[in-house]
C-alpha cells in the first residue's frame, strides 16, 4: 500500500472492517500462540484481556495500521511487564 493510499486512510478515519479485523486478531493469536508455545485458546484470552487489544479497537490510536509483529511484540512486552 502507498503512502498516499495509507495517508487517505487515516485521514478520512478510516477504521479496519470488523472481518479485516477478525482476521487481524486470528492473525496476531496464532503468532501469540506460537511464540509463547501456549495454546490457542490461552493466546486468544491472553489477547482479549490485554490492553494492546483496548488499544487495537481505539480509533485514535492508529494501532491497526501497524503489522501483526508489532502488535504481537506488544502484546509481549505487556505480559512481562516492560
Amino acid at each position: 500500500m502507498s503512502a498516499w493510499i495509507l495517508w487517505r486512510y487515516i485521514q478520512s478515519d478510516y477504521m479496519l472492517s470488523d472481518l479485516l479485523m477478525w482476521n487481524k486478531i486470528g492473525r496476531i493469536v496464532t503468532q501469540l500462540s506460537e511464540r509463547l508455545d501456549i495454546s490457542s485458546d490461552r493466546a486468544l484470552d491472553l489477547f482479549y484481556t490485554s490492553k494492546t487489544n483496548e488499544r487495537l479497537h481505539d480509533e485514535s490510536t492508529l494501532l491497526y495500521t501497524f503489522g501483526d509483529g508489532y502488535i504481537v511484540d506488544e502484546v509481549i512486552r505487556e505480559i512481562q511487564g516492560a
